[in-house]
């Protein structure tokens, strides 16, 4: 399994930063959202 694992990170290592990136800003929509109503 570790084995898989790893091969699958060597063949979308050039996108991986790219998936990371957006997986935050959809954390930070989802906390600004839940936030927002006591803003206003």
């Amino acid at each position: 399994m570790l084995r898989e694992l790893k091969s699958a990170l060597t063949r979308c290592q050039a996108t991986l930063w790219q998936d990371a990136l957006g997986a935050t800003s959809l954390m930070v929509l989802l906390i600004a959202g839940l936030h927002l109503p006591a803003l206003i």
